[in-house]
């Protein structure tokens, strides 16, 4: 793409090694496989693939996981865990039942279980975020599993883990108390007062078998639930005291075609984010308590694309496709704004799950004993989670501005900027959101006396609606990005509608 040739507007921006938001915590890069659809079977897991490692693991999806540098994937769900016996998934696999999964209405085998995925996330240098099911379970279910998964021995419950082949204890840390409790649709729906009780007593419970786990109890669904933001407030009210997250989840679309509104939408992110700081801020004065409760956005991406062919599907068959969105340019670009959302919030989002890993609104796609790739929205994730690492600074952005049709003052460019001091790098991360302009960027980088640019990655596109297959990868990033340093001054070109990582290191 030729950005010369294009119209262009301007921006400015400072960035100062001394504007520190927090250190940002890797686990914002994390990820997320439920027992749905093909992202287990036929996603990482596929025996009879010609790439399965000895335990049926594909090593071409390993090795794509690999490149995201994926660092925790909350496991097993979702919906699926609020109906899940975990007991169904340990122990000799031939004697595992298969059972009716009411969540998703298919049938699930119980060949992979918990033993299986926490080996599986250690081989691909990850950890486990292990959901426990508060929808038709409770204290107890949950405590044992502790105690089956973190405990070193010596017990009923931690010697049935070492009968299964597993010696050592996995030492999970972090753990979600259940799955958006708050929604009609989930088994064991419950109101807020009833979820907090439960919440709280499960917490205790599991701390007095593991005090060193993190606690992450449920907040609302998303931001159009009619009890949000009071559910995180009656929520909080019990458990401020025994977690240590509160969840958020969300998901966008662009059904009406409207890409400068879609674009937008990581504004409604940076203020459903604000409202629930606000909310755990709020209780936090109450109790008159010296604890930050941080946040966990534990499902979050974009999904649209398939819920009608979904809609159509048979019921009770396993493994059936289900939720396999095929993104486009446009989706890489909101997933961009998204991931800088989560930067300049590093000092209350210490985690954050891209919903989901492998096939189920993926960055990453499969054909079921065939090839592997990935999509559009594999690009700004990886972008973020490799460079992503070191504090995270406040950019003081000048930029002009659009109304959309949900959002007011929409700035045309969006950034998040990171220092990792350790190696010195700077990474200027930036979103052009104009559909039809260059955006020319000035920014102040005199703080960073002696650096120089290493490299400007762009991931553009003329078609907003430009997609990947296994045949053919039409979006794609590039390291001809427009940039130069002088006297310490950053000036670069952002090409219309494009995503922009901008390195630079000591010299």
């Amino acid at each position: 793409m030729n950005t010369m040739s294009q119209t262009s507007i301007k921006a400015r921006m400072i960035v100062d090694k001394s504007f520190r938001i927090a250190e940002v915590d890797k686990r914002i890069y994390g990820s997320f496989i439920e027992h749905l659809g093909r992202a287990v079977y036929g996603g990482i897991y596929d025996p009879g693939h010609p790439l399965a490692d000895e335990h049926g693991y594909r090593n071409d999806v390993k090795q794509l996981i690999q490149e995201l540098q994926v660092p925790i994937i909350r496991y097993p769900g979702g919906n699926f865990v609020s109906g899940y016996n975990w007991e169904d998934g340990v122990g000799p696999v031939d004697l595992r039942p298969k059972r009716l999964e009411l969540a998703w209405r298919t049938i699930e085998p119980n060949e992979v279980g918990t033993n299986e995925f926490a080996q599986w996330t250690r081989e691909i240098g990850s950890e486990v975020m292990m959901a426990v099911n508060l929808g038709t379970r409770g204290i107890d279910a949950a405590r044992n599993l502790v105690e089956y998964c973190n405990h070193p021995g010596g017990t009923y419950y931690s010697d049935l883990r070492k009968q299964h082949g597993y010696a050592d204890p996995h030492g999970i840390k972090t753990w979600c108390l259940g799955n958006e409790m708050d929604g009609p649709w989930q088994i064991g729906h419950k109101n807020a007062e009833d979820y907090g009780k439960l919440a709280l007593e499960a917490a205790k419970a599991m701390r007095l078998v593991d005090s060193s786990i993190e606690l992450v109890a449920c907040g609302s669904s998303n931001t159009s639930m009619a009890t949000f933001p009071q559910w995180e407030a009656t929520t909080l009210d019990y458990t401020y005291d025994e977690v240590d997250f509160i969840s958020l989840h969300q998901y966008y679309g662009n059904q009406e075609n409207d890409p400068a509104n879609y674009l937008a939408r990581s504004v409604d992110m940076d203020h459903f984010i604000h409202t629930v700081i606000s909310t755990c801020d709020y209780i936090k004065a109450k109790k008159r308590s010296k604890k930050d409760m941080y946040l966990s956005f534990d499902e979050w991406n974009v999904w649209y694309h398939s819920n009608d062919a979904d809609s159509k599907m048979d019921p009770w068959s396993i493994a059936p496709p289900q939720l396999e969105d095929v993104y486009n340019f446009e989706d890489a670009l909101l997933v961009g704004s998204m991931l800088l959302t989560f930067l300049r919030r590093a000092d209350r989002v210490k985690m954050a799950c891209m919903a989901q890993l492998v096939n189920v609104i993926a960055p990453i796609m499969t054909e079921t004993g065939g090839r592997s790739w990935k999509q559009t929205i594999f690009y700004p994730y990886m972008h973020a989670s490799v460079y992503g690492r070191g504090i995270s600074l406040k950019p003081v952005i000048d930029s002009p501005v659009y109304d959309a049709k949900d959002y007011t003052d929409v700035p045309y460019l969006d950034s998040a900027v990171v220092h990792d001091e350790e190696n010195e790098h700077l990474t200027i991360f930036a979103v052009n959101r104009h559909l039809t302009d260059a955006l020319d960027l000035n920014c102040d980088v005199r703080s960073f006396e002696g650096y120089v640019i290493e490299e400007h990655i762009v991931l553009e596109n003329d078609d907003l609606k430009a997609v990947n297959t296994a045949d053919n990868e039409q979006v794609k990033p590039h390291s001809g990005g427009n940039s130069t340093l002088d006297g310490g001054m950053l000036t670069a070109r952002l090409s219309k509608a494009s995503w922009n990582v901008i390195r630079l290191r000591k010299a």
